[in-house]
């Protein structure tokens, strides 16, 4: 294949072009921002941009004579097809972000080598592995290289979306109570200034919201906290004159977003600074002066914001059912349009959207969904187009994965539906992964149990036949905020403290199954911990349970009754009668109808 008038592929010469006039052997090109953000402003969408792979995780590598994008397995199919005209190598890594492309350049590059990357994107946690790996093989790393400045002409500049007031009574804790808990934690730790600079722990403590990512009502700024006062790092004009006032009464000064590094700079003799190595870049770390002792651990507002309270539960529990009901309106009209109407993944998309919109509270989504037919729901994060999608008709099976943001609460829901005839190994494959689903719903655990502990659970029914998915089964979610946020993870990831589980948690319990070439398999629900009742006189300590927060049917006509056990059928029964009473007051005509019948007991 002619790859030399891709548009990548010379995006690439002009960045090799870069490293042969600096002396550099290679660029590192992370997906990432200063915030260390997940979704990206399109102004660091650098490595979509030289490599036109478009997955929200992935890492780019240009060597002065080659390139490698490294990518795990949700996304290999989808790499494999966008970076084909680019001369890009694929390199398949079996899990999700890690450190592969590390011990790539040191194979491939000789000591003495200097490998560029810009410190201003790179997480400090992530710096020090680098540099240690590289300074270990003899090479050098250097973080004061932008090459992206250098070759991309037309780079976009910073979002300027307004920033707008997360109110009473969705946001029922006041940020100055919010900064008050912070700024407890890093005292007790003997700081005397704390820097947050990842956006969602930003939004949540300050009580703001914004719309500088997709999806994502989050915007870009930093923050330093002292014991007396705390500077907000915004853009100029994102934020109006009447919420300047209200900040300023609350303590919050305002200052230029570029000016963060200016100010860690300018800390004086004697500061101690608390700062999360893995929530801030190299490059702001570096500003901090050396008489300026450095405290390294997890941002307060991280755990703070991942421990819903009672009265956000209550409003996750409605933003749940209006999810819920615009979802029955939905897949009412869906049934009923079936073969009637020319019926697209993308027209799938448009009309979800169409019924939340509808619902109290409505932002917008919290991703862009994921509607995959037969071989394009074996791709976990598939994204229909218009130039490449599929038509529902004929046989197989449709993966929906979509979720909203409300003022009270995120979501995200995957559910499967049999279209036309299904085969045995069609139901054997969905009744094993609704098995695992059912499996880890039910589990009760010790209170501080590591979230990485639980993933075995849910993957115990398919590996018992050999099976298996590369994905995590849960990550955390936030509340009116991101729809992946930590610190805990229910997957395969290497457990840490900061990961143990505590009441009020938010997570997903996701386990899927992927058939390359035919169909994929996912079942999600969101459930969050909660106080479970133990044994009276018990000594073992406290335990927690999830209580399933998701309310929509899961479909039984792809079950393989022979598959499932009687104490799972009746954990679906209940569930299903939770379902029809919590919605039953929300929905009405067809979606009714089409309720009562998909939440039948079996």
């Amino acid at each position: 294949m002619d790859t030399r008038t891709s548009p990548f592929r010379l995006r690439i010469e002009q960045v090799q072009a870069v490293l042969k006039r600096r002396g550099l052997a290679a660029l590192l090109v992370p997906s990432s921002d200063p915030h260390l953000s997940e979704y990206l402003p399109e102004r660091w969408q650098g490595r979509q941009w030289l490599s036109g792979f478009s997955g929200s995780v992935g890492t780019l590598v240009v060597t002065q004579d080659a390139a490698a994008l490294f990518a795990d397995s949700r996304y290999w199919t989808q790499a494999e097809t966008e970076i084909a005209r680019s001369g890009i190598d694929l390199v398949k890594i079996p899990t999700g972000p890690g450190t592969y492309h590390v011990d790539w350049l040191v194979e491939h590059l000789k000591t003495g080598d200097i490998v560029g990357v810009d410190g201003d994107v790179l997480g400090l946690s992530s710096a020090h592995q680098l540099r240690f790996a590289l300074e270990n093989a003899g090479m050098t790393l250097d973080t004061g290289v932008d090459a992206l400045t250098e070759v991309w002409p037309d780079r976009p500049g910073l979002p300027s979306a307004p920033v707008y007031e997360h109110r009473v009574p969705h946001a029922p804790l006041s940020r100055v109570d919010k900064l008050a808990k912070v700024r407890e934690v890093f005292l007790r730790h003997g700081a005397t200034h704390h820097f947050i600079s990842t956006i969602d722990d930003i939004a949540w403590v300050f009580n703001l919201r914004g719309s500088d990512v997709s999806f994502n009502p989050v915007f870009l700024a930093h923050a330093l906290i002292d014991a007396h006062g705390v500077t907000l790092f915004v853009g100029a004009g994102k934020i109006d004159a009447a919420l300047q006032k209200t900040l300023a009464k609350d303590g919050v000064r305002l200052a230029p977003y570029a000016d963060a590094g200016h100010a860690l700079a300018a800390l004086p003799a004697g500061s101690n600074l608390l700062i999360d190595p893995r929530r801030v870049t190299l490059g702001l770390r570096q500003s901090v002066p050396g008489h300026v002792k450095v405290l390294e651990t997890i941002n307060p507002s991280t755990l703070f914001k991942s421990c819903k309270s009672p009265a956000e539960a209550h409003h996750i529990r409605e933003a749940m059912a209006q999810d819920g009901a615009a979802m029955c309106e939905f897949y009412a009209w869906f049934e009923s349009a079936l073969g009637k109407e020319r019926i697209t993944e993308l027209t799938i998309a448009d009309k979800l959207r169409v019924a939340r919109a509808k619902r109290p509270g409505f932002v917008g989504l919290s991703f862009g969904t994921i509607a995959g037919f037969n071989a394009n729901g074996a791709m976990p994060h598939y994204r229909a187009t218009k130039e490449s999608h599929a038509i529902i008709e004929g046989n197989g099976l449709l993966l929906i994965d979509s979720g909203g943001q409300y003022l009270g609460g995120t979501t995200d829901i995957t559910r499967v539906w049999p279209i036309g005839t299904i085969g045995d190994a069609h139901r054997r494959d969905y009744t094993l992964v609704l098995k695992g689903m059912i499996a880890l719903s039910r589990t009760r655990f010790p209170r501080g149990t590591l979230s990485p502990m639980l993933d075995a659970i849910a993957r115990v029914p398919l590996w018992e036949h050999g099976l298996d998915y590369g994905h995590g089964t849960g990550h955390g979610v936030g509340y009116f905020l991101n729809v992946h946020e930590g610190p805990q993870s229910i997957s395969k990831a290497i457990p840490e403290a900061a990961m143990a589980m505590e009441p009020g948690m938010i997570t997903s319990i996701e386990p899927g199954l992927y058939r390359l070439g035919q169909w994929g398999i996912r079942i999600e629900n969101l459930v969050m911990n909660a106080p479970a009742s133990t044994a009276e006189g018990s000594t073992f300590g406290e335990f927690l349970e999830f209580e399933t927060l998701t309310i929509c049917p899961i479909d039984t006509r792809c079950i393989d009754r022979s598959l499932m056990r009687t104490d799972e059928i009746d954990w679906l029964n209940r569930y299903h009668e939770v379902v029809r009473d919590r919605l039953t007051p929300l929905v009405n005509g067809d979606a009714l109808d089409w309720l009562e019948e998909r939440t039948k007991a079996i």
